[in-house]
């Protein structure tokens, strides 16, 4: 499976508190998100607003990218990433 992400900025999405990113998992468009709650409690964003968000993004960007991977590599669909997912050092054990 070959995913690379874009690099286009991601978008937020104030009505679910998400930022949406793009992976391309074998050349396929694949719509990616992570909640605000994960980007505050493991990325810094001091608050849910779009701006520290999108702070905390790009802070984080490496690792939402590899944790995303493994997501995507176990389940083939689209992600999402709770706060649960970066729990775990590196995030190796991810369970569904």
């Amino acid at each position: 499976m070959n995913i690379h992400y874009r690099n286009d900025p991601p978008q937020f999405d104030g009505a679910n508190l998400q930022m949406h990113f793009v992976a391309e998992v074998d050349g396929e468009p694949l719509d990616c998100s992570i909640t605000a709650e994960a980007l505050e409690d493991h990325f810094g964003a001091p608050s849910a607003l779009e701006a520290p968000l999108r702070e905390a993004f790009e802070r984080g960007q490496a690792r939402i990218h590899a944790v995303c991977s493994r997501v995507i590599e176990q389940t083939g669909g689209a992600v999402v990433l709770h706060s649960g997912r970066f729990r775990a050092p590196d995030s190796v054990d991810i369970k569904h």
